[in-house]
């Protein structure tokens, strides 16, 4: 017998239907079930289009939701809905957040405290450079670092943040299923274990380009704001800050060459307002983050007595030889 989950699952499926057809159906109807249920003649009625009906007729008729249902938990993929109690706070409340979320591996409370690192896929030494510094800062901050999954800055955020031993989000714009693109099959099973894959699209969705632009909305709605480190003034990752914007979300960015094409989106987004960053405490402080961090369950570096808060005062990320910490603290080596 369907649980009202199946029904959540079965309108994802419904080319046409998307979150804001739904809300109306639900508006209307009260209640998912009566709304999957509803006759052509009620659906045209309250406004829907003679293809989202033809759509929602064949697929009603040629699914059986609780095989739907069993295939999701043989994959261990969870569902999530707008009236699940998990589904993420901050992602709730942007204009058009999804119905349903899919979600192999897991969310946690913590995952509130996230920010997404977008960029190029061409990324360059530098960027990659860029990346690692800010990601293993905030990783080792207690950050969760969102991202794409794609190539260049997307997969050395998700990469640096597990090696940083934090937590990190991909989201997709397929199936859960179907990790993309290929290469990061073995990262996208390993962020499973140390986070979450997330997507809007059911099982089996291949990676059309007309779903990424759209996905990115829930990348900057997980977030309590957007880094970006490479990319032109018209790419997708430019498109995430677009959408953060929109949200609400900070926007930050890291100053890139003048002489280059990856340069310009960031550059671009700093002359209109974007936090300019060349630390991590630059982006905590603007969230105000160092001070909830200290309250809550992240990793902070605590010294345990005197000594160590003398050393901890003069450690840097650039190396300093024993020698000098001697000099400046006055301790023997």
């Amino acid at each position: 017998m369907t649980d009202n989950l199946g029904f959540w699952v079965g309108f994802s499926k419904v080319a046409g239907i998307g979150p804001t057809r739904l809300r109306l159906l639900l508006d209307y109807f009260g209640h998912i079930e009566t709304a999957w249920q509803a006759n052509p003649g009620e659906l045209r009625a309250i406004g829907l289009d003679r293809r989202s009906v033809e759509n929602l007729v064949k697929v009603r008729s040629s699914i059986d939701l609780d095989t739907e249902l069993e295939k999701l938990d043989e994959l261990g993929v969870s569902v999530l809905t707008w009236d699940s109690p998990g589904y993420p706070k901050q992602l709730h409340n942007i204009a058009d957040p999804p119905a349903i979320l899919y979600v192999r591996g897991n969310l946690q409370p913590e995952d509130e405290w996230a920010l997404a690192v977008v960029g190029t896929r061409r990324a360059t030494a530098y960027g990659k450079e860029c990346t690692d510094m800010l990601v293993r800062g905030l990783a080792e901050s207690g950050i969760t670092v969102i991202s794409g999954l794609a190539y260049g800055i997307d997969t050395e955020a998700h990469r640096t943040a597990l090696k940083a031993g934090g937590r990190t989000i991909a989201v997709l714009g397929c199936g859960v299923d179907i990790i993309y693109p290929a290469e990061n099959r073995k990262l996208g099973q390993t962020i499973i274990e140390s986070g979450a894959l997330i997507s809007e699209y059911p099982l089996g969705t291949n990676p059309e380009s007309g779903n990424f632009p759209r996905r990115n909305r829930i990348i900057s709605g997980l977030s309590l704001g957007v880094l970006m480190v490479e990319g032109t003034i018209q790419s997708g990752a430019r498109i995430t800050t677009d959408y953060a914007l929109e949200q609400g979300r900070e926007v930050f960015a890291v100053p890139g060459s003048i002489l280059g094409k990856s340069g310009s989106g960031p550059n671009f987004l700093i002359q209109n307002g974007a936090k300019l960053v060349t630390q991590v405490n630059d982006i905590l402080e603007e969230l105000n983050l160092t001070m909830n961090i200290q309250h809550g369950d992240a990793r902070a570096i605590i010294p345990d007595n005197e000594v160590e808060a003398t050393l901890l005062e003069q450690l840097s990320l650039e190396p300093t030889h024993i020698d000098e910490l001697g000099e400046v603290t006055g301790l023997s080596a």
